[in-house]
């Protein structure tokens, strides 16, 4: 520390819904020609001889100074790593100093540095201190983050204690994420913690375009990791080629077709101006909204027409509406009473893929309105009421196509699925499930006992099924269609048929159980034996080469027939590829 001879790198953080950096954590580097060059042996070795809380100080000084001296305004936010140890440390000696100690002087605006709360040490005998330190940053404009959450001694009662602007989820929910599906489940549940408390997140760790897209189809807002951009000495001014390509293909949409433009966000848009960031003041947002009465609110860019915050018409009116307001605020920044959170939306992106805004704790949107994007880019203005309407008709018209006995979407949703997963051009696999032996059981048992041998097999199907990737529909009657995506469908759809065998014997009686089934009228009127009723699927294959001219009624008849091929065969699962088909 006293030889300065501490270096600085940079990792990008990702914003994957606008595809561009939204920040850069800051990681320090000792000297390479030294055992303490890597963090890990540096920072215990600091703490085994109880400077690690000057060390972490000379960090921070250190990366903010070569952040400033280096980065652009492109370059985002700073994330600074301290520990609770190391903060409480400085907040009893300096207190509301403590952020202008931090900053030692330099011209970056608070607003830009994020501290980022390691889990070196448990927070909890100091939370209230650690509190007070955290309200105390906030108030001279800083934010705070959670690091490596899931991990240590990150907690709930931290989360719920510093309510923090950000939570980075630790990397080990994301190795390999793309094919873990208890590691699926695992990230859904700390989302919807994070939805209840209106908090975004940021995946850590992401090294391959595999996860990175199973991280964007699972809501994540940010990402960080070797994929995305390694450490270097000076900070990112955009993201890879290669990382905009992958997330430009979006996945397909989960309900509807994607041919119907009303279905995205670009049947919400409305023209409307912006402001930008460095150019107009609040004078000038004033006259705007007084030239344009029905504009709810402005959306602030930057110099790339990058949209950077908004702002409510009513909030804005109210504050200029106060004595003195406008001579002492009128010539500044027009962000001045922007909100630098808004809601951004891509103008492709589902509007069913939208429902979770509605139910995220900050409810600010109702009122802001959310901004239209394309391209990264700023395209227009939605408001909260035409969301609101559009997710509600969606949900109404979802159910009205739903099969009354599963509640699974029907014929013509899994049609228009089909559609849409044929528009997207990427490979996925058509099951359609059939029960051997049902009707036999049905006439024996009584309707009531089949609707709970449907009921099995519906939520048997729909818990080996990735939510994000998979599709379930019931034809009608014993027939479930499933639309796949995971690179693991082999599996999946032999899990289902195993598990569904194993499980229908319970809905048989003793006498049923003990005989291997039970005697029944065949269709021709005669009594014979019928086993227990079993799962069949057939699975048809269907690659983009094949995609020339193929409408979804293709799909469904191809798979009809390996369906086919199952029921008058002996495997309980048959795969073939689609070979496409011929027509005048």
């Amino acid at each position: 520390m006293r030889g300065r001879r501490l270096t600085a790198h940079f990792q990008p953080v990702v914003d994957l819904t606008q595809g561009r950096i939204y920040g850069h954590e800051s990681l320090i580097r000792g000297p390479a020609d030294t055992v303490f060059h890597m963090p890990e042996r540096l920072f215990s070795e600091a703490r085994r001889q109880g400077v690690h809380p000057q060390l972490e100080l000379a960090s921070a000084h250190i990366g903010l100074q070569a952040f400033h001296n280096q980065a652009s305004d492109t370059a985002g936010y700073l994330f600074v790593n301290m520990s609770a140890s190391a903060l409480v440390h400085f907040w009893t000696i300096w207190g509301d100093e403590m952020a202008t100690r931090i900053l030692a002087g330099l011209a970056l605006e608070p607003g830009r540095i994020v501290i980022e709360l390691t889990e070196h040490d448990p927070a909890a005998p100091n939370m209230a201190a650690l509190a007070e330190a955290f309200a105390s940053l906030r108030a001279q404009g800083m934010r705070v983050a959670l690091d490596d959450y899931g991990v240590g001694h990150s907690s709930l009662q931290l989360w719920a204690e510093v309510q923090p602007d950000l939570v980075k989820i630790d990397r080990y929910f994301f190795d390999g994420i793309s094919t873990d599906e208890h590691k699926q489940k695992l990230v859904r549940a700390v989302l919807a913690v994070a939805q209840c408390y209106g908090t975004p997140t940021v995946a850590e760790g992401i090294e391959n375009a595999e996860d990175l897209a199973a991280v964007r189809d699972l809501g994540v807002r940010y990402a960080q990791g070797w994929f995305l951009g390694r450490p270097q000495v000076e900070p990112l001014p955009d993201i890879s080629g290669e990382v905009k390509e992958m997330l430009a293909r979006r996945a397909p949409q989960r309900v509807g077709a994607a041919r119907n433009t009303s279905s995205t966000v670009a049947a919400l848009r409305v023209d409307a101006p912006a402001v930008s960031h460095g150019r107009h003041t609040n004078d000038d947002v004033h006259r705007l909204f007084a030239e344009h009465k029905s504009l709810h609110a402005v959306a602030v860019v930057d110099d790339g027409n990058r949209p950077v915050g908004i702002i409510n018409r009513r909030d804005f009116t109210d504050r200029y509406a106060q004595r003195y307001t406008r001579e002492l605020f009128g010539r500044d920044p027009c962000s001045t009473f922007m909100n630098g959170e808004p809601v951004l939306v891509d103008a492709q992106s589902s509007i069913d893929q939208l429902s979770h805004v509605l139910i995220s704790q900050d409810q600010r949107y109702l009122v802001d309105g959310f901004i239209v994007t394309r391209d990264g880019g700023y395209d227009g203005l939605g408001t909260g009421e035409a969301l609101v309407r559009s997710v509600t008709e969606m949900r109404i018209e979802a159910a009205r196509y739903a099969n009354p006995l599963t509640s699974l979407p029907g014929n013509i949703p899994i049609s228009q699925h089909i559609g849409a997963l044929l528009e997207s051009g990427v490979e996925f696999v058509t099951g359609y499930c059939d029960l051997n032996n049902f009707k036999p059981f049905n006439d024996v048992y009584g309707y009531w006992r089949g609707d709970d041998m449907i009921l099995l097999c519906a939520d048997i199907i729909r818990e080996h099924c990735d939510p994000q990737r998979d599709f379930v529909g019931h034809v009608g009657g014993d027939d479930f269609v499933v639309l796949m995506r995971s690179p693991d469908w082999h599996r999946r759809l032999e899990n289902i048929i195993s598990q569904f065998d194993l499980r229908a014997r319970d809905l048989y009686d003793d006498t049923g159980r003990a005989s291997g089934g039970i005697e029944a009228e065949d269709r021709h009127g005669v009594m014979r034996f019928f086993p227990f009723v079993t799962l069949g699927i057939g699975a048809l294959r269907v690659e983009p080469a094949s995609y020339d001219r193929i409408r979804p009624e293709d799909i469904a008849s191809a798979a009809a027939q390996v369906k086919h091929k199952v029921k008058h065969g002996n495997a309980a699962l048959v795969v073939e590829r689609y070979a496409g088909v011929i027509r005048d």
